[in-house]
């Protein structure tokens, strides 16, 4: 597959108008996803250095970790590879849950919509991870609000956010507005780089760490 047939699937997504149409988008794209982002110069960034500021800051290897916008189970492969044993995955598509599903590094894979209530009770895990989902035409900044909720007292949200443009004005918004209500706390934060340098070398992205009140 040639660089611009794989631009034109991040095209595709980024141009969705709903999560129907991205499920779907992405339904198609599972089987090839993997080979695309992380292969022919790709060089996906952003679960690496989620997945590193894990290693950090969750101590626990056995407490329960949402990996929320999972696709293909990127970060839990790399999770999994670091002793951490207790995965759940969430997407809204099931054909990337169908790939995540056969790397056998999840304990549990729901099909659920971020920006939308999840199926959770609260104070469920002990950490929440998020990479490649906070961006255009994809999960809103109010998905934050709800991953506050199902993350225990303590534990931390750790996400990436595509930071130029309004899409990321309104992201850093809802983070300082949750900050203000006392939700989370800002621990760390990466200066912007580029998580796809050769797709998407005009974009910039951020990885966030804060902890839950």
């Amino acid at each position: 597959m040639s660089n611009s047939e794989k631009s034109d699937w991040l095209e595709k997504v980024f141009a969705a108008k709903d999560p129907g149409e991205l499920s779907d988008i992405y339904n198609d794209w599972a089987e090839q996803y993997d080979e695309n982002v992380t292969h022919y110069g790709y060089s996906y960034k952003s679960p690496a250095v989620i997945a590193g500021f894990v290693g950090r800051y969750v101590a626990g290897k056995d407490g329960a970790i949402l990996d929320a916008g999972a696709g293909t189970g990127l970060i839990g492969e790399m999770l999994a590879l670091m002793g951490y044993s207790r995965l759940v995955a969430l997407d809204l598509s099931p054909g990337m849950l169908a790939i995540a599903r056969q790397k056998n590094v999840y304990s549990d894979l729901q099909q659920m919509v971020l920006g939308e209530y999840l199926d959770f009770p609260d104070n469920t895990f002990e950490a929440t991870v998020c990479a490649g989902t906070f961006t255009l035409g994809h999960a809103p900044p109010q998905s934050l609000d709800e991953l506050t909720r199902i993350t225990k007292s303590g534990g931390f949200i750790i996400f990436g956010i595509r930071c130029d443009g309004n899409s990321g004005d309104d992201f850093i918004s809802m983070q300082e507005n949750l900050e203000k209500d006392g939700k989370w706390q800002l621990v760390e934060k990466t200066e912007p780089f580029q998580s796809l340098p050769f797709a998407e070398p005009e974009a910039e992205n951020r990885v966030f760490v804060y902890k839950v009140s």
